[in-house]
């Protein structure tokens, strides 16, 4: 009965040392820039750090950071036409 619970904690802490840097290669050090770009771009969404201690953190929180996903999703739908025809070349 031992064996079956140790072999278990075993397989358990194998796997785990496995995933973990899996997650670990993926994560890449933010600057003090981005950090920065990022409060500006949740401020300008109407968020206000100042209150951050509030009843309504999260939710405030979210509700701005997803008005900068749309705002960047929609900023990114404008550019050149990526199907269609070209003219380029000579007869």
């Amino acid at each position: 009965m031992k064996s079956t619970t140790l072999l278990s904690a075993l397989l358990a802490a194998i796997i785990g040392f496995g995933v973990a840097p899996a997650f670990a290669k993926d994560a890449q050090p933010v600057t003090r820039a981005q950090v920065k770009a990022e409060l500006v771009a949740l401020e300008q969404a109407g968020y206000n750090p100042a209150y951050s201690h509030g009843p309504d953190y999260p939710a405030d929180l979210q509700i701005a950071q997803r008005k900068v996903v749309e705002k960047q999703a929609e900023a990114a739908q404008y550019g050149p036409s990526t199907n269609g025809t070209s003219d380029s070349g000579a007869r």
